[in-house]
């Protein structure tokens, strides 16, 4: 699967260019003290835990920012488990180059392969394949394009990208418009002038019941924030299928399961595979 067919690589050039600037800064003393310019090196990359990997191609592209001469052989595919020891590509370049990209490149791996690997998890334990698992915007400030391509490497798909390319009506959007029913109002004219999907989150069944009443040719998912299971069924039964089903608030790898058996739910948001995720550990080693 091409999963960078839509990335943005040249928005990954500016954040990569900037976290090496950051690491690099006036230069790699070490390497210039200790490391011949002309050094030639052969290095491994390889998983010291099991789990799914994601961001090859961003760490084969970091390298090739530093040195176009450095030579990256991908072993592995993307989005599969891996056994811990896995050897994932082999590099061949100039040693202070390899030096110099080292940690930006496996920082960026590693975080990527952490939140594919929660994702991967997170569907196992759901183990309903008519549901999607979703992101959310609890990503990392200027890391986003790299944690959603994760996602998707993971087994998950993607909600918006940002503020932008989606309308989605809150809880704080319903209060300051002085309760649902105003809002509904507003969306008569709003729909007619936009081809974005539209989404409403409801805290309440009461809120569900006004929005079945009121939302029919407005809405496109309605988001189910925080309810119990024992609501969430009711819920389903209530939509009769009229809205796409999103649940969302407090869900992780611990309680996703108990959702697996309800049908009529389309979709579950979940911020931690993002925001709570541990980095996968992943090494590089030079073998000569």
């Amino acid at each position: 699967m091409d999963y960078y067919k839509y990335f943005n690589f040249w928005e990954a050039e500016k954040i990569i260019k900037q976290a090496l600037r950051e690491d690099v800064g006036k230069g790699d003393i070490t390497s210039e003290l200790f490391i011949k310019a002309d050094s030639v090196s052969k290095a491994e990359l390889f998983l010291k835990e099991s789990g799914v990997v994601a961001g090859l191609e961003i760490f084969k592209f970091v390298f090739n920012l530093i040195d176009e001469k450095i030579k990256i052989k991908i072993l592995k595919s993307e989005g599969i488990y891996l056994e811990n020891k896995s050897v994932l590509a082999s590099l061949e370049g100039n040693t202070r180059n390899l030096l110099k990209g080292e940690r930006v490149a496996l920082n960026i791996l590693q975080r990527m392969s952490g939140i594919a690997t929660s994702v991967c998890e997170m569907k196992n334990r759901l183990n309903n394949g008519r549901i999607k698992i979703l992101d959310t915007r609890k990503t990392t400030p200027n890391f986003r394009i790299f944690e959603k391509v994760a996602v998707k490497i993971g087994g998950g798909d993607n909600h918006r990208f940002g503020l932008y390319d989606m309308i989605l009506i809150k809880d704080n959007h319903i209060e300051a418009n002085v309760g649902i029913e105003n809002v509904l109002n507003k969306l008569k004219k709003i729909r007619k002038k936009t081809e974005l999907k539209i989404e409403i989150e409801v805290k309440t069944l009461n809120q569900l019941k006004t929005v079945l009443g009121k939302g029919i040719g407005l809405i496109d998912v309605v988001m189910l924030d925080n309810f119990s299971i024992k609501d969430v069924k009711k819920a389903v039964q209530m939509n009769r299928k009229k809205f796409k089903l999103e649940i969302s608030g407090g869900i992780n790898k611990e309680n996703i399961s108990q959702y697996k058996q309800i049908i009529g739910v389309d979709y579950i948001s979940v911020g931690s595979i993002t925001h709570s995720v541990k980095s996968l550990d992943i090494a590089l080693n030079f073998i000569t």
